[in-house]
């Protein structure tokens, strides 16, 4: 059966763009999430609720990003599986997917409530916000469950080839996030505690209705009862695509996490500064990422045809693309932080601490716009490992001890620390262009 979706034939350039459109906005409505809340509290609660919200979000930012960077092996597998008409495997993959991650986000949510207080003084929360940080990590640690759900659904159709469902998931968790937010946090005045409820009833909501309409789409793969369940085969490929993605991601988020501990021990005002600046750079950094993943999905499903010529042009038209808005992005972060960290955060001085921090993010936005796109191409060939050991030499090689350094100078500043951000970007670019030409070289010969 004719692929719809399929990335395989016709041009290449319209169909990624048209691709990462509901990509982009699925990840903007993403976005949507902590920066709802922080914008609500922020309004309607005190300074330890922000740092709260903002350190409570950045750690469960962390575990989802790792669930969603493991699924991505489902993605690639599945996305070079549609490419090459094999029906019956893609159903093997999805459930053995649906069953693995059901058990671990289990395990996840277990140790979340449990160990929660211990998370959250290993980031060295604000002592004003620690037990703020406790209740929402606790909160959301309990909803791992349906927050992997809601993730997963996500990746199993990227693979496919459908942005269109994903971006429908996320428009009704993010609306009932809002209201969430609204009647709990603005309403009831749960602050911190609030926000959590409101993001976790929010994911139900959408993985509930979300469910509903998957039952009743075409899909490009066949899949039973006997299908859903541990195929050992399907497992291990997955977990050989998407473990060194997920370490990578890992790894990373916590180089960033380290920034954010070494800036709490800066105060409440530094702390919830680059939360802010967080929440921003969420969003400056959007159009990067909805290529990552559209070239992702599209060089997947060329791979596994054996066409690695529309692959190569589906990297050079993305690569255009995504420079040419990052320079646009660089030009408003970096001369209009405040009118943007003004959007969530009422504070003078807190407002100032982001403005500062996101100046050197907006370096950043530059160079992730062409190197997250090697990362697309490289994560949809299969070159995982690849992605894992750029991303840790950046993070640990780069990110954390520059960071460490520039925190150690006499009357540093969050935008001196904020430098080692693009730093380690530009180092990821090099290794990035230097595989390429490697790649390149070989396919000649």
């Amino acid at each position: 059966m004719e692929q719809k979706n399929s990335f395989t034939q016709g041009k290449i350039l319209k169909p990624l763009i048209l691709f990462a459109i509901p990509v982009l906005f699925a990840l903007f409505l993403q976005a949507m999430y902590g920066a709802v809340d922080l914008l609500i509290v922020g309004k309607f609660a005190t300074s330890a609720d922000v740092s709260a919200v903002s350190t409570g979000s950045q750690i469960m930012m962390t575990l989802t990003n790792l669930v969603s960077s493991f699924a991505m092996g489902t993605t690639i597998l599945l996305g070079q599986q549609i490419g090459s008409g094999k029906r019956k495997e893609g159903g093997r993959t999805v459930g053995t997917a649906i069953v693995m991650f059901m058990i671990i986000a289990v395990i996840a949510s277990i140790l979340l409530v449990i160990f929660a207080s211990q998370v959250s003084a290993v980031m060295n929360a604000p002592q004003e916000a620690f037990d703020k940080t406790v209740s929402y990590v606790r909160i959301c640690g309990g909803g791992m469950v349906v927050i992997v759900a809601y993730n997963l659904i996500g990746c199993i159709f990227r693979g496919l080839g459908d942005s269109r469902t994903p971006l429908l998931t996320v428009a009704i968790a993010c609306v009932c996030n809002i209201a969430g937010d609204l009647l709990f946090c603005a309403a009831m005045g749960m602050g911190t505690s609030g926000a959590a409820i409101a993001t976790v009833l929010a994911q139900v909501i959408s993985v509930i209705v979300s469910f509903g309409i998957i039952r009743k789409k075409e899909l490009p793969f066949e899949i039973g009862k006997s299908d859903i369940r541990i195929h050992m085969p399907s497992m291990k490929k997955m977990a050989g695509l998407g473990a060194p993605i997920a370490l990578q991601d890992l790894l990373v988020s916590i180089s960033f996490l380290i920034i954010l501990a070494i800036v709490n021990s800066m105060g409440v005002t530094a702390s919830a500064g680059v939360g802010v600046a967080e929440k921003v750079c969420a969003f400056i950094m959007l159009i990067s990422s909805a290529f990552m993943q559209s070239i992702s999905a599209f060089v997947a499903q060329n791979y596994g045809a054996g066409k690695i010529d529309r692959a190569k042009k589906a990297l050079a038209g993305g690569i255009a693309v995504s420079f040419v808005i990052g320079v646009g992005m660089f030009l408003l972060s970096f001369f209009h932080g405040n009118a943007m960290a003004g959007i969530f955060s009422f504070d003078a001085e807190v407002i100032a601490a982001a403005a500062d921090y996101l100046k050197a993010y907006a370096i950043d936005c530059m160079l992730t716009a062409v190197f997250f796109c090697f990362i697309g191409f490289y994560n949809g060939i299969g070159m995982t490992r690849f992605v894992m050991i750029q991303g840790i030499i950046g993070a640990f090689g780069v990110r954390v001890p520059v960071s460490y350094f520039m925190s150690r100078i006499p009357d540093t500043s969050l935008f001196k620390i904020g430098l080692a951000t693009p730093m380690s970007s530009l180092v990821q670019l090099v290794l990035c262009l230097g595989c390429y030409m490697v790649i390149m070289k070989k396919l000649k010969v």
